[in-house]
């Protein structure tokens, strides 16, 4: 369960990861400034440029996305309450979007899909970095 659990979260971030990065790529920024000195979104390089090279991120900002991210893992992106369906099911009794009107095999069907779009964007994600 362990490393489907590992899996499927990594599927996940890297499916967030390839999306984030194809729209920078293709030109997509936030509008306005990112912090109180008036450095626009767009004023960062797209991919990995944006973390390592001379305009990258500023060390502050990238602990502001680090700690954003300890504490996802920590608080938020884990089964709370213990009514988690399969290993991965993160709903806490909260959200459902029509989850539990489905049958069996559309469950099933479902989640072989997102097990394979998030190998595949895991590859994805490698394939641009």
């Amino acid at each position: 369960d362990r490393l489907r659990y590992v899996e499927t979260k990594h599927g996940r971030i890297c499916q967030l990861a390839f999306l984030g990065n194809i729209i920078t790529r293709a030109g997509l920024h936030i509008p306005g400034d990112i912090d109180t000195a008036g450095d626009a979104f767009d004023s960062y390089p797209n991919g990995i440029a944006a973390f390592f090279g001379p305009d990258s991120i500023p060390t502050d900002g990238k602990l502001q996305i680090l700690f954003f991210i300890g504490f996802l893992e920590l608080f938020v992106m884990k089964d709370v309450t213990g009514e988690n369906e399969f290993v991965g099911d993160f709903r806490n009794g909260f959200l459902d979007f029509g989850w539990d009107n489905f049958d069996e095999a559309t469950k099933m069907s479902k989640r072989a899909i997102e097990l394979n779009n998030g190998r595949a964007a895991q590859m994805g994600i490698l394939g641009l970095m």
